[in-house]
């Protein structure tokens, strides 16, 4: 196989499908006041955050966080997505234990300074939110397996310029305390209010960690 990063899951076409059912579950779940679903499970994984230091699923657990799935040189709403995150940063209450965790598609480039240096421009809260890389097959068990993310890379014939380099997932996921899959939230259509999307992030992380 080529060394290249190829995310299908089951498929794309099945990963939007899965994605659309999961969106309309978790709406018609939060019209009735009802706890959101559980999806799946977490699967244990170890990433190198920011600064070149190990994260695991263990310590994850006993906190709500907030998964994306980003890379630096994107051509396309990874800008909008992480100022996405950085607007739920800044909402979230000053106690809150929730995280943030964004995944690169990019882990040849995206190496821990390159995130840190994005992170940076973004106004990152280190102590909150972390931007994860490793190896492509780590990130591609946890983004696609996992939180349900998919990232197809383009073929070069296939790209508008030279970052355009991936087809990948806008949604953010919500994970509870015990490494549950509880939310997905698209974050891009044009149709959608960002701030009604993120209302609807900070009420399902405000729920989840009231659960024991």
């Amino acid at each position: 196989m080529p060394d290249r990063l190829v995310w299908v899951g089951l498929g794309l076409t099945t990963a939007l499908l899965l994605l659309a059912l999961l969106l309309g579950t978790l709406k018609t779940r939060s019209t009735r006041g009802e706890p959101p679903p559980v999806y799946g499970q977490v699967a244990e994984f170890t990433l190198t955050n920011q600064f070149g230091q190990p994260v695991s699923l263990a310590d994850l657990r006993g906190k709500v966080w907030v998964a994306d799935i980003i890379f630096t040189r994107c051509a396309g709403p990874c800008l909008k997505m992480t100022r996405q995150m950085k607007d739920l940063q800044q909402s979230l209450p000053p106690g809150s234990r929730v995280q943030l965790i964004s995944l690169t598609t990019d882990a040849g480039f995206d190496t821990p300074p390159v995130l840190k240096t994005y992170a940076e421009r973004f106004g990152a809260d280190f102590n909150r939110w972390q931007f994860l890389t490793g190896g492509r097959k780590q990130i591609a068990n946890l983004a696609t397996d996992s939180l349900k993310l998919t990232a197809i890379e383009k073929k070069p014939e296939e790209r508008e310029s030279e970052n355009d380099l991936f087809i990948h997932s806008t949604t953010f996921v919500v994970v509870d305390k015990q490494a549950r899959l509880r939310g997905v939230f698209e974050t891009t259509d044009d149709g959608l209010d960002p701030q009604q999307v993120k209302k609807q992030i900070l009420a399902t992380v405000q729920r989840l960690e009231r659960e024991s």
